[in-house]
């Protein structure tokens, strides 16, 4: 599966790293893209991984998510 969160609060290239690895450590993740310019996530994960815990993740980082 793939879904997009767009993410409040990253205003440089360590904010998307941050939130990249947020992300990554969830199980099931596969694969995570995070844009700056764009301030989004595109994140491919399993069935399994549900949205909300993609957006907690971001959450707990110190972003916002949506």
């Amino acid at each position: 599966m793939k879904t997009t969160l767009m993410i409040k609060g990253m205003s440089c290239e360590h904010c998307a790293a941050h939130v990249k690895e947020a992300l990554e450590a969830i199980a099931g993740v596969s694969s995570v893209q995070v844009s700056l310019t764009e301030k989004n996530a595109m994140v491919e994960h399993g069935d399994l991984v549900a949205p909300e815990a993609l957006k907690a993740a971001v959450n707990e980082a110190g972003y916002e998510a949506a």
